[in-house]
């Protein structure tokens, strides 16, 4: 009996003749995320894949951790290999019953069989039955509930069988990477990590980029953005965050341009120095965490002017969300208690009193020709500080 894990993933199933393509991808963002763990063989057989330890002492938990937070796992189990004869898998399944029931106090069971074996000689119900049987005649403190069940001992018979009775929830979605890469405007708020989390989890890449207002902004704000990057890194192994000085830029539009029309100016300011970035990089979009209505520079209008000063695709994964919504999301994916932290970010250093909500692309643009925008944005790019954030 060996233990090992085995992973369940899902919309991969559904790509057709590209699904190998996609297969390889997930194997290889398995082992990235594993890597510092010790040597592991891992294998695919009928929609699984099985990762076997090389190493002696291997922090199994640990690997269920980083697991589940890789994109296109649907769940993890630890699992315990043997061979496929029902004599066998009686004895091993009472001792691994044996060791729940005296670890967790456990009282009722039941039986779930899944054979991909044809050649087994028992179907999957009369595994079961005949299993739990056996189980019931050794483990006499037990009993069976088939509808509320203590837990489940699961049988799966394939070329070797696998028994266990933990099913750990994984993130889902696409494979890192097989979707090709974007750039995320990041602040230090709530929305964006969201976004970014989410457009990650359809297999794209992302590298982001930070507007930071020093000495408008503190150091901690930019910190406080490090460790957002970190979180989102634990998901997407590796993120470049481009740290851009923002504070002249500010401070020109605050000095010519019309007050109502600031945020609209800094955010297209903000598109432009994104774009040109992004093209620098290879990324192929841009991404926010703007949602419709939500503040004066999210109405329709306003997304339709910020969208016109760039040539990019812009991506906005929260778009038709309420805040409560994403509030949840930053909760289950651990950037919430971190997005909360009161170190104000550029956007909310100049805001305006009363900010335009209706923009007028033509006005927007009478008033940056104001502006020395070409020099204000090639400076700022020229003076970006990229740091390399790891999941580790």
């Amino acid at each position: 009996m060996k233990k090992v894990i085995l992973v369940r993933y899902g919309e991969i199933l559904l790509k057709g003749l590209n699904r190998p393509v996609f297969e390889s991808k997930l194997i290889s963002n398995i082992k990235k995320a594993i890597h510092k763990l010790g040597k592991v063989s891992i294998t695919r057989s009928q929609a699984r894949i099985y990762i076997e330890p090389e190493v002696e002492n291997y922090d199994f938990d640990e690997a269920l951790k980083l697991l589940s937070k890789v994109f296109g796992i649907v769940s993890v189990s630890p699992v315990w290999k043997i061979d496929s004869d029902f004599e066998i898998i009686k004895e091993n399944s009472v001792k691994m019953v044996k060791d729940l029931v005296k670890r967790e106090g456990y009282k009722t069971f039941k039986v779930e069989t899944k054979r991909g074996n044809k050649r087994f000689p028992m179907d999957s119900p009369e595994i079961s039955r005949e299993l739990g049987g056996y189980v019931l005649r050794n483990v006499p403190e037990l009993s069976v509930d088939v509808k509320k069940p203590d837990f489940i001992l699961y049988v799966e018979v394939r070329e070797f069988t696998y028994i266990y009775s933990e099913i750990i929830p994984a993130v889902c979605g696409m494979p890192l990477g097989s979707n090709g890469k974007a750039m995320l405007l990041l602040s230090g708020g709530i929305d964006s990590p969201v976004a970014g989390w989410m457009i990650a989890k359809r297999g794209v890449e992302i590298d982001a980029v930070h507007f930071y207002s020093y000495p408008y902004t503190s150091e901690r704000a930019k910190e406080k953005v490090i460790e957002l990057a970190k979180i989102l890194a634990s998901y997407c192994q590796k993120i470049n965050l481009h740290i851009v000085p923002f504070t002249d830029i500010q401070l020109e539009i605050n000095d010519k341009c019309p007050h109502e029309e600031l945020t609209i100016i800094m955010r297209r300011a903000m598109m432009r120095i994104a774009e040109i970035i992004a093209n620098k990089t290879g990324a192929l979009a841009l991404v926010t965490g703007e949602s419709v209505g939500q503040v004066a520079s999210q109405t329709i209008q306003s997304l339709a002017v910020t969208n016109a000063v760039v040539s990019l695709p812009v991506f906005r994964p929260l778009i038709g969300m309420d805040k409560n919504e994403v509030i949840d999301i930053a909760r289950k994916i651990g950037t919430f208690e971190t997005s909360i932290l009161p170190y104000e970010d550029c956007c909310t250093v100049f805001v305006a009193k009363h900010p335009s909500t209706k923009p007028k692309l033509e006005r927007i643009l009478q008033s940056e020709s104001k502006l020395d925008i070409e020099e204000l944005i090639s400076k700022a790019v020229e003076n970006t500080e990229v740091l390399t954030i790891t999941g580790d």
